[in-house]
C-alpha cells in the first residue's frame, strides 16, 4: 500500500470510528429502539448519505458495536486473570470483570444481547456475524485459560471435563446474572438486597461447584 493509500485507509477507519461513537451516544441516550440513523448522522455532524456509505442501516451499527465491545470484553478478561496467580481466583476475577463491563457499558451489552437473540449466518466467512464468532472465541479463551490452571495447580477440580464447554456454561450462567442486574435492579431494591452482594453470591456460586 502506497502512502496515499495508507492515508486514506486511515481516514477512513477513523471516520468510521467516529460514527461509531455518535452511535453509541444516541443509542445510550434513546437506547436502540427510538434511535434513528438521521438521529446518528446528526451527531456526527455528516450528511445521511455519508453515514449510509459506512453503514446500511442500524444493525450494522449494532454489529460494529458488538465487535468493539468484544475486544474490550477480552482485554478486561485478560487483565482480570493477570492480577491472579491461582486458576481459581482467575475465574473468579472473570465473572466479576464481567459484571463490571455489563455496568459500565450498557450499550454493548445491550448490542450483544439482541445479537445472541437475533438470527447470525456464521458461514459468511466475511460476514459481521462470522467476526464476531470469532471475537467471542477470543473473549472465551481467557476463561478457557483460566480453567486450565487451575486444574495445573489444583485450585479447580481434574475432573471438570472440556474446558470451552465448562467457560460456555459459565458465561451462561453469568450472562444470566447481568440480565437481572441490568433489569431487575428495583426489584433488588425492593426486596431489600444489595446488587453487589447478589453479584458476590452469584461468583461464589458458580465457582463453588468447579472449586477443589
Amino acid at each position: 500500500m502506497d502512502p496515499i493509500e495508507s492515508r486514506r485507509y486511515e481516514e477512513k477507519e477513523r471516520r468510521r470510528e467516529d460514527l461509531l461513537d455518535a452511535a453509541e451516544a444516541v443509542f445510550a441516550e434513546k437506547g436502540f429502539d427510538a434511535a434513528k440513523m438521521d438521529d446518528i448522522a446528526r451527531t456526527a455532524r455528516v450528511s445521511r448519505a455519508l453515514l449510509y456509505l459506512y453503514f446500511k442501516d442500524k444493525r450494522e451499527l449494532q454489529l460494529a458495536l458488538c465487535l468493539r465491545g468484544l475486544d474490550l470484553l477480552r482485554q478486561r478478561f485478560a487483565e482480570a486473570r493477570g492480577r491472579h496467580a491461582r486458576g481459581v481466583d482467575q475465574v473468579k476475577a472473570i465473572g466479576r470483570a464481567y459484571l463490571g463491563f455489563v455496568q459500565e457499558f450498557p450499550v454493548y451489552f445491550d448490542a450483544l444481547a439482541r445479537a445472541e437473540a437475533q438470527h447470525t449466518d456464521l458461514e459468511e466467512v466475511d460476514s459481521v456475524c462470522h467476526r464476531m464468532m470469532l471475537a467471542g472465541r477470543l473473549v472465551h479463551a481467557e476463561t478457557v485459560a483460566a480453567l486450565v490452571a487451575g486444574q495445573r495447580d489444583a485450585s479447580l477440580r481434574p475432573d471438570l471435563g472440556d474446558p470451552l464447554r465448562v467457560a460456555m456454561t459459565l458465561w451462561g450462567f453469568t450472562h444470566g446474572v447481568a440480565q437481572l442486574v441490568m433489569t431487575k435492579s428495583e426489584i433488588f431494591a425492593h426486596e431489600g438486597i444489595a446488587l453487589n452482594a447478589f453479584i458476590n453470591d452469584a461468583i461464589d456460586m458458580a465457582t463453588r461447584s468447579i472449586a477443589r
